[in-house]
């Protein structure tokens, strides 16, 4: 018997943008039945709809929004829980998408956002391209975002082209060997793969992935700690600017944060780049995009989607890794002056609006919980 496949409404029309065409109206008065729907996304939205982020950060108005819990367990549980409507469809991932492309079409038709890659300046562009993975064989374009999985979507990729055995294949991942890069074919190639290719992507909580990125390379990876964290240190931290014995092993989440406040975005390196910088999309329609909150669910739909052979399976969690739970979130984001993570939310404003993430709630009240 072939595998359920999640209908998330995936619309495919011949020219111009593509995305999910989801009956929303059916969709959420089924879920009405049983709870409230989704009430901090659908919140956050309206937030959204008034055009006033910026100006609600700098006033502290956003303070009482909930932040959905980043996922810790050694599970990969959903952001939000499934509730199946009839026939087994996920009705409340189909709502999530609906908000979620929703959103990214409204903002993205302001006058001043991109709407193509081919009006993207030269630097957004290149940054683009560099991180649009291409699959010939099964038609499919996946932008990767460093710290949402996608050491394990290039198992996948590999075991696709050959070049893996399987994807629980024990050994360290090389991220640019036998990986096709958009930004490696011609323009009319390029073109043809936008407008025929199945395209998706996958996001983060932003503050998890910060978090997630400085724990890992200012904790474990030598020559980070080497090219960033003895630049970061010498930069921030008091009567260093001059002192040669600086390792840059030692980086306080205060320090990661201040060196983010002075960094241009489109400058940053991949890891802390924002996920908007990164994969565009604006520019780039995505046909799905995926949450790493309901990684498992997510990926599995978009495996089935492109018809990948049986035997290829996402992968599971490697066993060193080391999840970002609730309370260690909590315990760094409260650590960071409150006029600091003021400087810092704005530029991420696109990860939190555009992929409907409610601003973290970090007033001095919930911080001492």
């Amino acid at each position: 018997m072939p595998p359920h496949r999640q209908d998330f409404g995936l619309n495919r029309p011949e020219g111009g943008r593509r995305g999910l065409a989801i009956n929303f109206r059916s969709a959420t008065s089924s879920v009405r039945r049983g709870s409230t729907v989704l009430p901090s996304v659908l919140t956050f939205l309206v937030i959204v709809a008034s055009g006033g982020l910026l100006m609600m950060i700098e006033k502290g108005m956003l303070n009482g929004m909930e932040t959905p819990a980043p996922r810790g367990s050694g599970r990969r549980t959903d952001l939000i829980r499934q509730r199946r409507g009839p026939g087994g469809v996920d009705v409340e991932a189909q709502i999530l998408q609906e908000i979620r492309n929703r959103t990214i079409k409204t903002m993205c038709r302001q006058r001043n956002m991109p709407h193509s890659i081919w009006s993207l300046s030269p630097l957004q562009r290149k940054t683009l391209l560099q991180h649009v993975l291409v699959n010939d064989e099964y038609r499919f374009l996946y932008c990767y975002v460093p710290k949402v999985a996608c050491s394990n979507w290039k198992r996948v990729l590999k075991v696709l082209s050959g070049a893996l055995e399987s994807v629980d294949v024990n050994i360290k991942m090389d991220h640019r060997s036998d990986l096709t890069f958009l930004s490696s074919l011609k323009p009319e190639e390029i073109r043809y793969r936008l407008k025929h290719y199945f395209k998706f992507m996958f996001v983060r909580e932003p503050m998890e992935r910060l978090l997630s990125a400085y724990r890992n390379k200012f904790g474990e990876i030598e020559s980070y700690q080497k090219k960033y964290g003895v630049e970061i240190i010498k930069r921030y931290r008091k009567g260093h600017a001059k002192v040669q014995s600086v390792r840059g092993d030692d980086v306080t989440f205060t320090e990661f944060v201040r060196y983010l406040v002075d960094e241009d975005v489109e400058r940053m390196n991949e890891h802390w780049m924002p996920m908007y910088n990164l994969c565009q999309p604006c520019a780039m329609s995505y046909d799905f995009i995926g949450s790493y909150e309901r990684l498992e669910n997510d990926a599995d739909f978009v495996l089935q989607r492109v018809n990948v052979p049986h035997f290829v399976h996402f992968p599971e969690r490697q066993t060193w890794y080391k999840p970002v739970t609730t309370e260690t979130l909590h315990y760094y984001l409260c650590s960071l002056p409150q006029k600091l993570l003021r400087e810092l939310l704005p530029k991420y404003i696109l990860d939190f609006s555009l992929f409907t993430y409610p601003l973290p709630n970090m007033t001095v009240e919930h911080c001492r919980h």
